[in-house]
Formats: structure tokens, C-alpha cells, sequence
């Protein structure tokens, strides 16, 4: 008996995987909140009884940069979604910068762009949300800037100009 059935490979790009709840992210979780942690008790400098304020409000800091990098992957699955539909055909640039947001960033300048915009968004999106964290924690204004500045650009995601293909090749 013939089935009509067709099974496709499934590779998925690592932007990709913030949207499956795994048990990955147990394994994602200890390296960026112990990160979150370095950068904020550096960033507090010679403020008296950072390691308790870091171990107080850390927690929270390390869901804000989550919640960031899911605006990022937001915006780079919609992109991408967008592109995909918008496409005449598999020559295009546009069909090209989508595949690129799916496997490699840098084999289109397109898709390098967009990538750099979404760890931008996430990027302000955790400075955003630092900020008002530690504002509302306790820290000074400018305190609070300074360290939601370099949470911004230190944690930002990064990883998402990782090359997909690098995995599946």
C-alpha cells in the first residue's frame, strides 16, 4: 500500500529554538544568569553590599534578558516569515536573505542586517528593562543606566549570528 505521506527533514536555525520550551534550556539558564551576574556585580563597582543586591534582584535581571532575546527571535521569525512569503521564486534576494536568516547569516548581506537589527532590538530591550529594574531596586539613575548599559551589550544575543548550517553539514 502506497501512502501519500512525505517526511521532510526539520533543521531549524538556533534563533529558532527560544520558541520550543526544552530541556535545553536548563542547560541555558546557569551560564546566563551567572553571566548576568558577573556583568551587574562588575558594573555596581565599589557600591557597598553589591553581592547582596546582586543576589537579591540577579533573578530578575536574568528574566528580563530572556524576555529580550525573545523580542529579537520575534522579530527575526517574522522577518523571515514575511520574506518567504513576499519571494517570486529561489533566485531571488529576497528568498536568499530568508534562507540566510534560517542558515547563515553571512551568506547575504540582507540577512546580516536583519540579524544585527534583532540583537540591536534586544540589546535596547534589555537596557529598557534593566534600567527600570534597578531604578526600581533601589539604584540611582545614573548607577542604574551605567549597569543597564553594559547588561545591554555584554548579554546581548550574540549567538544569533551563529550559522545554523555549521550543524547540519
Amino acid at each position: 500500500m502506497k501512502s501519500d505521506n512525505k517526511v521532510y527533514n526539520l533543521l531549524l536555525p538556533i534563533w529558532l529554538l527560544i520558541f520550543f520550551p526544552s530541556w535545553l534550556w536548563l542547560l541555558l539558564i546557569p551560564p546566563n544568569y551567572l553571566i548576568d551576574r558577573i556583568v551587574l556585580m562588575w558594573s555596581l563597582g565599589d557600591m557597598p553590599e553589591k553581592g547582596l543586591f546582586c543576589r537579591k534582584h540577579n533573578w530578575i535581571i536574568c528574566l528580563a534578558g530572556f524576555a529580550s532575546d525573545f523580542a529579537g527571535a520575534i522579530l527575526l521569525f517574522a522577518l523571515n516569515q514575511i520574506m518567504f512569503e513576499l519571494n517570486d521564486n529561489v533566485n531571488s534576494f529576497i528568498y536568499k536573505a530568508a534562507d540566510g536568516l534560517m542558515f547563515n547569516p553571512f551568506s547575504n548581506v540582507l540577512s546580516l542586517i536583519i540579524v544585527i537589527a534583532a540583537i540591536a532590538l534586544s540589546a535596547v530591550c534589555i537596557y529598557i528593562l534593566d534600567k527600570s529594574i534597578l531604578i526600581k531596586k533601589g539604584l540611582d539613575i545614573d548607577q542604574a543606566k551605567k549597569s543597564a548599559i553594559r547588561l545591554a551589550i555584554i548579554t546581548a544575543p550574540y549567538v544569533y549570528l551563529i550559522p545554523s548550517e555549521w550543524f547540519y553539514n
